[in-house]
């Protein structure tokens, strides 16, 4: 598991620090780090798949768009160098990455001297061994793109392009029991991965029936969706709405997710209505609290509230085991909060979450100026 994360004259950082927990919740202004955070993994998590390389692509992986190299070295830097520190529950002393910008075109940044193995926490393999799902997910589509690696390597993808592969190749693997819908023993005790995805997805959004093909003979996979308990027509995901599109591979992925599995999410609240957004957090939170380390980037305090749910009421996480990032003033920089265990957060800084408060109370004294 890894427990923080130091950068340094990358991109807005000079330096930061952030501690990091199973569960951690990335919220706040835009423009304030909260990409940039999770690109830093994303840098880290190349050097993890090839060891060997001297460098670190800025673009392609990861869906990765950062330009040219001098656009991501913080204009205070001493020299051209970036650095990028982590250490986890199982290092003995953190692991320090430096990358040096070689020249004003580079796309890529070049691994400076010898730094050592990377941690294990980002270089294990496996399909959901690392599980990064950017903001920019795939919509509605009638096909989807299919994988040429080995079916256990397959993930769902960096924008869920492969969601149906995996639902194809997959639906009859067996959940682990600590991600099994709460319902689950109470009606046909089904523990498939299908099975358990129709559930959640039919709590989160609303109840569904789904088939996941991947025929013969065409380098393509298809999802259809169906009404519970109506003989009706397999429907179309463009005819189903986005929701189902951007929160299916989200349910995917946190359903293979693994014990010491990293798993990260960009705006998991996409198109979701209030409802849906916080059972999705509840949900994110229960995967956290399996063993799987989660990372959501989030701007919906919906999202956040059902975090909330999960340690307090359904107490399916620690509270010590879940921290909220806040960026806001960039004076003070990332704001810490920690979890009660009644659901509660320590600190609310300015700007946190308060928007409803401050419209309620606009429209408070519009109604009094009004009379």
């Amino acid at each position: 598991m890894i427990t923080s994360l130091g950068i340094r004259y990358f991109k807005r950082f000079a330096d930061a620090s952030f501690a990091l927990r199973p569960l951690t919740v990335l919220t706040g202004l835009n423009g304030t780090g909260k990409s940039t955070t999770i690109q830093t993994l994303l840098l880290a998590r190349q050097l993890a798949d090839a060891p060997a390389s001297r460098v670190v692509q800025l673009n392609g992986p990861y869906g990765l768009a950062l330009g040219e190299a001098h656009e991501v070295l913080h204009p205070d830097s001493p020299d051209s160098t970036i650095e990028i520190e982590i250490d986890s529950s199982r290092a003995a002393a953190p692991t320090l990455q430096r990358l040096v910008v070689p020249d004003q075109q580079a796309l890529y940044l070049e691994v400076a001297g010898d730094e050592g193995p990377p941690l294990p926490e980002l270089g294990r393999s496996g399909g959901s061994a690392f599980t990064y799902l950017c903001a920019e997910r795939l919509g509605p589509r009638d096909q989807l793109g299919v994988s040429a690696e080995h079916p256990d390597l397959i993930g769902v993808g960096v924008q869920g392009e492969y969601t149906a592969q995996i639902l194809a190749l997959h639906e009859t693997k067996a959940v682990r029991e600590e991600l099994l819908h709460p319902r689950t023993r109470t009606t046909h005790n089904v523990t498939t991965l299908r099975t358990q995805v129709e559930m959640w997805a039919s709590e989160i959004i609303r109840p569904i029936k789904i088939t996941a093909q991947w025929p013969p003979g065409i380098t393509a996979s298809t999802i259809r969706f169906q009404e519970p308990g109506l003989l009706s027509e397999p429907i179309r995901p463009t005819n189903m709405g986005f929701g189902f599109s951007y929160a299916l591979p989200v349910i995917v992925a946190g359903l293979l997710a693994g014990p010491e599995d990293l798993l990260i999410v960009e705006n998991p609240e996409a198109h979701l209505h209030p409802g849906g957004q916080s059972k999705l957090g509840r949900f994110l939170a229960r995967v956290a609290g399996a063993g799987a380390q989660v990372i959501v980037e989030t701007h919906s305090d919906h999202v956040l509230n059902g975090a909330r749910l999960a340690v307090a009421e359904e107490q399916v996480v620690a509270p010590q085991d879940a921290i909220v990032h806040y960026f806001g003033d960039e004076e003070v920089g990332a704001v810490p909060i920690e979890f009660t265990e009644k659901g509660e957060l320590t600190e609310w800084p300015q700007g946190f979450f308060d928007q409803i408060e401050r419209d309620l109370g606009r429209l408070a004294r519009a109604r009094r100026r009004g009379r």
